[in-house]
This record gives structure tokens, sequence and C-alpha cells, in this order.
């Protein structure tokens, strides 16, 4: 398996494969597909790795800038990560997540937030920052990972590409 760049002959893969990989996700509006591309063509895609097993792309993961309403800049929000079902249980969505955060933190991010399962993303160091807050999720599932010594507090606002919707 390779990790890598997307590529612009990826783009209709990426959001199949994302596609597939949330259809049966019992929660969220099934739109993950629809929120890459937003963020591709607002040029909020600041990573975007693909995992390839031979010449398929299995898996994706997306980070771009948040906002912090304490003015601490350089956050990054991780997702959606896809892996296609029959791949999954493999370490490809653990490994996109290794390469995409090691990248951010070469390009000098001061760290990085999801929404997601606490007991899979605690494994990278994610955690609950009791001092900041994603508006409208519940705390337990709203994680952050400081690269650093300084942790902002504050509210926390993804790329408006996350409500995109087809």
């Amino acid at each position: 398996m390779i990790i890598r760049n997307e590529t612009e002959s990826d783009i209709q893969v990426i959001a199949e494969v994302t596609k597939t990989a949330f259809k049966t996700c019992p929660y969220g509006q099934h739109t993950e597909q629809f929120i890459i591309n937003a963020l591709r063509a607002a040029g909020a895609l600041t990573v975007s790795l693909v995992a390839q097993n031979g010449p398929n792309v299995v898996g994706h993961v997306a980070f771009s800038p948040v906002t912090i309403s304490d003015g601490n800049p350089h956050w990054y929000g991780l997702g959606p990560v896809s892996v296609l079902p029959q791949h999954q249980r493999q370490g490809i969505g653990t490994a996109l997540i290794r390469e995409g955060l090691s990248l951010l933190k070469a390009r000098g991010a001061q760290g990085c937030v999801l929404v997601g399962e606490p007991a899979y993303y605690r494994r990278f160091g994610f955690r609950n920052l009791p001092a900041l807050t994603l508006e409208g999720v519940p705390p337990e599932v709203f994680l952050a990972l400081p690269f650093g010594d300084q942790t902002p507090k504050g509210a926390v606002v993804f790329h408006s590409a996350f409500c995109a919707q087809g």
C-alpha cells in the first residue's frame, strides 16, 4: 500500500470511495464526498491523501483549516476519512491519519480537531479539551490534538464547505 497526495486523476475515485465508505453510516447526512469537493473548490483542502493498493485507491483523508474564536492560528480539522468497506480494519485509515498529521506538523500547524469516535481517535493522541467547543456537537465526540504546549480556548468553526449538500 502507498500513501500519497491526491492527483487530479483521483478526484472522481475519491468521491466514489468516500460515498461507498459512508453509505451505511448510521449518522450524518451522507454528504462527505460533497464536502471534499467543496473544500477542493475553495482551495481549502490543505492535505488530501489517498491510500493506493496496487492500481486502486482504497482510502482517502482530508485536512482543512479551522478557525478558533481566540484567534489561535494554524489549526486544522481532520475529516472526512474514508476507507472502502472491504479494506477496513487493515490499518489503512490509521496510516492515512498518521501521514496527514505528520504533514501538518511539517507545515507548522499548531494542532488538529475532529468529530469522531473517541475510542478510535485517542490512539493518535486526540482528546477532549474542555476549553474548545464546536457548536451543536456533543463534547465527548469533539476531540483535539495540540502539537505543542499552547492549547487554544474558544469556539471552533470548520470551513463553510462542511455545509455542502451536493
